[in-house]
């Protein structure tokens, strides 16, 4: 006789029940860690938030006029430490911070200062020299590093008078690779792979190149010789060699296009009271390349407006002006050609006198949004018009937009609409300090420019 047997068939109501609640407890585990998730990357969010808000607001490098008592009003929740940069004239520090909790002397700043940007912190330095601090948000995230120099205080002379601008380049520069039939019949490109636009060349075998000119005269006399180039490429010098190819006229060519200098007007934003001045507020670059031209020398020239083209949404005017490249018209000689502006010495002997007098510098800190003034002579002499300063950019990547302002005057923008081009340099006043000069225009609205600060001029 078989014994009997009973098979089981799926599971019992305690085992199913046991089961749903495993199920149940496993899904809120990963219910909750997906809370956690989201907890954990909106507090990221918002501290990355909070800080990339803040990261503008206190500049990396802080100019402080010497002997004067300064506010720094930046106003965010940002602490840290001041010290002096050299090690070795720490003794000699004479830095003092006066905050809510009072006075530190000198003794103090010999070590460091604490500093809370929360409050309006008051600085005095004695002596041209350079600081640093190291600051955190909230006194616990790191936030940056920011330099502090020290330096003289300055009176400037506000021009505002049109000038005529003539640049020559160290050696001729490439603005752009062509291609031309050869007296075979060939398409040829002797400088493709090997020169680049935006290349200077400077030298021919040795030869160094003066002009346009001397360049198309040694190719010539190079009879489809190979010949070695000394180039400037991205502030690197090196040579390269190439053969020229004869086109359909027989005539030796390399396929290049090449520029030797530029020309053009703006505005002078300063005059020195020695004689030196800045312009433009931002460099001469070549139109075909964008690159910044590669100075060897360069003048400044007495020029008459004669037309206006007013500017509009999506067309911006600009300024004509009637130029006679002649020894006596020179104003100036330039000197350099930066990123900041076109920099020199006038000939004071044949500079119109603006009838301004020398008034003194804002550095960035002290600028305010609200109304202000520029000088330009759109309508023959250099007069002020109203404008208001609607952003100041402490901390901009652009060092020629950390300004923008909007025309408010009525008479400036009947007869311009507003920013043109040719008005670049035009100093910008507030509160009779000369704060920097209008560098570009937007072009979606005429009335609105950009300018760069004075401080960021003076650097040169």
């Amino acid at each position: 006789m078989c014994p009997f047997s009973v098979k089981k068939i799926g599971k019992t109501r305690n085992e199913k029940l046991s089961d749903l609640i495993y199920m149940s407890r496993q899904q809120e585990k990963k219910y909750r860690g997906f809370l956690y998730f989201l907890l954990a990357a909106g507090v990221t969010a918002l501290l990355l938030t909070i800080y990339f808000a803040y990261w503008d607001k206190i500049p990396s490098t802080i100019k402080i006029r010497a002997g004067v008592e300064q506010e720094l009003n930046f106003r965010v929740p940002v602490s840290g430490e001041i010290y002096r940069v050299r090690e070795e004239a720490a003794q000699a520090a004479s830095v003092t911070e006066l905050a809510d909790t009072g006075e530190l002397g000198e003794d103090d700043i010999a070590r460091s200062i604490h500093v809370d940007f929360a409050h309006t912190v008051k600085v005095r330095a004695n002596e041209i020299d350079t600081y640093q601090m190291d600051l955190k948000l909230f006194g616990v995230l790191p936030y940056k590093n920011v330099d502090i120099q020290v330096i003289q205080d300055k009176m400037l002379i506000p021009s505002g008078i049109p000038i005529g601008i003539y640049v020559k380049t160290n050696g001729v520069l490439v603005v752009g690779i062509g291609e031309f039939e050869n007296s075979d019949g060939d398409t040829v490109s002797p400088a493709k792979y090997v020169l680049q636009k935006g290349d200077y060349i400077l030298k021919i075998d040795g030869e160094t190149v003066e002009n346009k000119k001397q360049f198309i005269r040694l190719v010539e006399e190079s009879e489809g010789k190979d010949m070695v180039l000394t180039i400037k490429r991205n502030d690197e010098i090196t040579d390269v060699m190439i053969e020229p190819d004869a086109n359909k006229s027989s005539e030796w060519k390399l396929g290049i296009w090449i520029r030797d200098n530029a020309q053009g007007i703006g505005t002078m934003t300063y005059e020195g009271t020695d004689h030196t001045f800045g312009a433009l507020g931002h460099g001469i670059n070549d139109v075909d390349t964008s690159i910044l031209m590669n100075l060897e020398e360069g003048m400044l020239y007495k020029t008459e407006i004669v037309g206006i083209t007013r500017g509009a949404n999506g067309a911006p005017g600009e300024l004509t002006g009637y130029i006679e490249y002649d020894s006596d018209n020179v104003i100036g000689e330039i000197t350099e050609n930066t990123a900041e502006g076109i920099f020199g010495v006038c000939d004071e002997t044949r500079m119109e006198n603006t009838g301004y007098e020398p008034i003194p510098i804002a550095l960035k800190q002290e600028i305010e949004l609200g109304p202000a003034q520029i000088i330009c002579s759109v309508s023959g002499e250099p007069e002020f018009y109203d404008v208001e300063i609607v952003e100041v950019n402490l901390e901009h990547e652009n060092v020629n937009r950390g300004i923008v302002i909007q025309v408010v005057d009525e008479k400036l923008l009947t007869l311009t609409g507003g920013i043109i081009q040719g008005m670049s340099g035009s100093p910008i006043i507030q509160n009779g300090k000369l704060v920097g000069a209008v560098t570009h225009v937007l072009v979606n609205d005429s009335t609105r420019g950009y300018g760069i600060f004075i401080e960021e001029m003076l650097t040169h």
